[in-house]
């Protein structure tokens, strides 16, 4: 496409009358009616219209011959999409329509693909055309952005250690910002002043649509709490864990090291997730259309007898969706957890560990009614086909944890079938405090003990990590080795040359031919960055070694590991939307470097875990700016200043919690900030850093090891699949993997419902009204999530904090029988010795 215009047209004020017949021909400009209307089109159609009039036969089928090249294996492109381009390349023979339709029909498909974009979820929330002079980095946006980020990181830190914990999502605050804007536009007087040479204007007019986005994103990457303030900080100062005197210069340097860290690595991605076409990340889509609801202007039209606007749309889905959350929340909550099966004999153990809900698998045609539950996993966003092969996989997975369970295979049948605690030899949650002397593991004390024990599901989840990290790097590297090259070399002239506005030259598609309008941020800002924040880590764990108890070279020796995971895993989340987590990883490198070192093995999780899962996060936030012409720079100054917002509100919220809030963390916490979550950390930092890998490896599980080579085999083998059959290179075997990791302890409950409402919005919907799915389906997903989000708040305050409980049949029959936790609980009872497993003294 190097050689074919890709500049746009201007906008233009004209009334197009066209038969919807033939606007039906170009795949996406509209739906097909029996008869011809008159419409008012959108700048869109216009814009692609005029392109399509204008281009020639010969650019259309370059253009298509490229397309099929590059999207023949894309799992997000459509396949109907892809035969309809073969026939056209193929030639009006084959095409089998008068020429004139087959002429048409070249040039719309071509149009869509070089002008707009190839897939259709994204035309529908983005515009093929920009403008450079709207007002985006205002004053007003600093100021919204960083009371909404101090106000969302408060809330969210502050709840954080209860159970269930309350967050202010990105969608509510969303819905904040808006009104605030507009009060700013309509209320703050329109005083100007200079600024570095440059008039600045406290109001510059009407709040625009750049003015929310860029606002957005600055929230949004710095939405809740820092992972080191609340898991790290709180595990290592809390009695009941560590009990360390932790420094504030500490608090301080760990979490500006680590939030920073991943801001750094986000840039280092940009050649490998933001510019290229097919990262669409499917994730952010629904932001993007929230906003788009709240601010773009749109003209009336027809789309399958549906003439409502966005926005409007919104505010009614919104309502509906506040009110009718209060009945499976609060008044209804069997509407919930709808473990129907189990009710037909509520103490059959069996039934309940297959179908239940809670302590079962989840194996139920209908499992709830409650969006929340619904869309867990993002069934209107993410493409139907990647929901359908992580179903495929857990529902597999299942299968397999059912053999372990009723096999008894390491005993696991005298535990809860799908639990995620670790337990000991007695069937109890593992008390790791009774192996530990000053924090570090005391062999007699372990051996009078126990080791701790996995459940089936449990067992699954780890077990398919360890496949999972072999695996992965080998099959992305063989399968997309010349992109992942490209893009190296690509950074690496780019710091040679000290490039800093000329990256998008090497991009051709029309979202970043409209980015060449703004500079880039350099490479080295992001480097230098990065520096700063590994300088900021060895200061901490040198100068407070008491509280680190961690070398420097073993955060060196994790961010290196890290980073060979970052590119595949964030390759596959863009394309995907399914995060896959180097946790496990990290703690166990951690474990191996410095065994029985609890502390050690927390700090290093951070650098390798977080640090991934910021640069994720940031990335997803770039390619947000990318689709809505946000100038990077002026994103880059702004998520930096919110993300220091974050860190401070962090601490400070952590500094009062600890010192105002009475028995935190404790069980019977009255004002139930029991910290459910820092459970978890502990206990991982003890079972791999404390107890260790070795013990595990060559211990008990010694299946874990086997698992390594296990992936290490399956890469290169399904890539030679990949590579020798063309049919299969639409199923992603890291989304089969993410379906088996996806147990313990949530299960099919969770996953089910959501793939009825995937099968019917992603599938049906917009393969039979495509149009209608382009303007409406991702505004549903916000509206429904935005909906739960703020009636979840407003029924926490004012009816669930002082425990006013609706008491009848609808919220009791879920927690009547064994899967709400009364009954036989295990498939095995202890034995008579009234342990199950090694013998005292026995444990490796």
């Amino acid at each position: 496409m190097d050689d074919i215009d890709v500049s746009l047209p201007s906008k233009k004020d004209q009334t197009y009358v066209y038969s919807n017949e033939i606007l039906n021909k170009s795949g996406s400009l509209n739906e097909k009616n029996d008869e011809t209307e008159v419409l008012q089109t959108t700048t869109d159609v216009e814009l692609v219209l005029d392109k399509i009039n204008a281009m020639s036969s010969e650019d259309a089928m370059k253009i298509l011959k490229d397309a099929i090249m590059e999207h023949e294996s894309d799992i997000n492109f459509s396949s109907e999409t892809m035969d309809k381009i073969k026939l056209l390349v193929s030639g009006p023979e084959s095409y089998k329509k008068p020429r004139d339709e087959y002429e048409f029909d070249l040039r719309a498909e071509a149009a869509l693909i070089a002008f707009y974009s190839p897939y259709p979820e994204v035309r529908s929330v983005t515009d093929p055309f920009d403008d450079p002079n709207m007002t985006c980095e205002s004053i007003r946006v600093y100021v919204l952005a960083i009371i909404w980020t101090i106000i969302g990181t408060g809330v969210s830190q502050f709840f954080a250690f209860r159970k269930p914990s309350i967050t202010i999502t990105s969608a509510v605050i969303q819905l904040f910002l808006y009104p605030c804007g507009k009060a700013w536009e309509l209320i703050v007087p329109r005083w100007r002043f200079k600024l570095f040479g440059k008039e600045v204007s406290f109001n510059p007019g009407p709040w625009t649509l750049k003015e929310q986005m860029l606002a957005t994103l600055m929230v949004n990457v710095a939405n809740g709490g820092t992972y080191v303030t609340k898991d790290n900080i709180m595990t290592q100062k809390l009695s009941m864990y560590y009990n360390t005197d932790v420094a504030l210069g500490y608090e301080f340097l760990m979490n500006f090291s680590s939030q920073f860290f991943g801001f750094g690595f986000a840039g280092m991605l940009r050649r490998w997730v933001v510019y290229p076409v097919k990262a669409i990340w499917p994730t952010v889509l629904p932001t993007l259309a929230l906003n788009r609801a709240l601010l773009a202007k749109e003209k009336k039209t027809n789309i399958n007898g549906w003439t409502i606007n966005r926005y409007s749309f919104f505010l009614i889905t919104f309502c509906a969706s506040f009110a009718y959350f209060w009945l499976p929340d609060y008044l209804f909550q069997a509407l919930s957890t709808f473990n129907w099966m189990t009710w037909i004999s509520p103490k059959n153990f069996t039934l309940a560990v297959v179908t239940g809900s809670s302590l079962g698998l989840g194996f139920n045609p209908v499992t709830s009614f409650d969006w929340n539950i619904i869309n867990y996993s993002y069934c209107m966003t993410i493409p139907f086909y990647s929901y359908l092969q992580r179903y495929i996989g857990m529902v597999l997975g299942g299968f397999v944890v059912i053999a372990l369970y009723w096999t008894n295979y390491k005993w696991c049948a005298y535990l809860p079938i799908n639990t995620n605690d670790l337990r000991d030899h007695f069937n109890k949650s593992y008390n790791v405090t009774r192996v530990l002397t000053n924090h570090v593991l005391d062999e007699e004390k372990y051996q009078a003990y126990s080791p701790p024990y996995y459940s089936a599901g449990f067992m699954v989840t780890y077990g398919t990590y360890f496949i999972m990290y072999p695996f992965s790097i080998i099959y992305i590297l063989l399968k997309e080795w010349r992109p992942i090259y490209d893009s190296f070399v690509g950074f690496v002239q780019a710091l040679r040359r000290k490039s800093t506005g000329q990256v998008y030259d090497h991009y051709h598609d029309a979202h970043s031919v409209m980015m060449r309008s703004y500079k880039e941020v350099p490479d080295w800002w992001y480097l230098i960055l990065m520096l700063l924040s590994f300088v900021f880590g060895i200061i901490a764990v040198e100068t407070y070694k008491s509280n680190t108890e961690t070398p420097v070279y073993g955060i060196v020796v994790t961010i290196l590991a890290s980073v060979v995971f970052l590119i595949p895993f964030t390759i596959i989340r863009a394309s995907t939307g399914y995060s896959l987590s180097i946790s496990v990883l990290a703690e166990m490198i951690a474990g191996f470097m410095f065994p029985g070192n609890g502390t050690a093995n927390l700090i290093l999780k951070c650098y390798g875990y977080e640090a991934d899962d910021q640069a994720e996060t940031f990335a997803s936030d770039q390619k947000m700016s990318h689709y809505a012409k946000i100038p990077p720079r002026a994103m880059f100054r702004g998520q930096l200043v919110t993300t220091t917002f974050q860190c401070l509100v962090s601490i400070a919220v952590v500094q009062w919690q600890m010192y105002n809030i009475h028995d935190l963390c404790a069980a019977d916490q009255p004002d139930r900030f029991t910290c459910p979550g820092l459970k978890t950390i502990y206990s991982a930092s003890v079972m791999w850093g404390v107890i260790g890998p070795m013990r595990t490896f060559q211990g008990i599980y010694t299946v874990f090891a086997w698992c390594f080579l296990a992936g290490a085999i399956m890469g290169p083998l399904f890539y030679l699949l990949w590579l020798k059959v063309p049919r299969t290179r639409k199923i992603e075997p890291l989304l089969l993997m993410a379906g088996f990791m996806s147990w313990a302890p949530y299960n099919l409950a969770y996953y089910t419902p959501g793939l009825y409402a995937s099968s019917f919005f992603m599938y049906y919907i917009r393969r039979r009204y495509l149009a209608w799915w382009e303007k409406y389906n991702y505004v549903l997903s916000a509206a429904l999530t935005a909906g739960v989000a703020f009636s979840a708040i407003i029924i926490f305050f004012s009816v669930q904090y002082e425990s006013k409980t609706v008491s009848w049949w609808g919220n009791t029959v879920i927690s009547a029988g064994v899967d709400g936790g009364n009954g036989q609980q295990t498939l095995l009872e202890l034995p008579e010795k009234g342990y199950f497993g090694l013998d005292p003294g026995t444990y490796p």
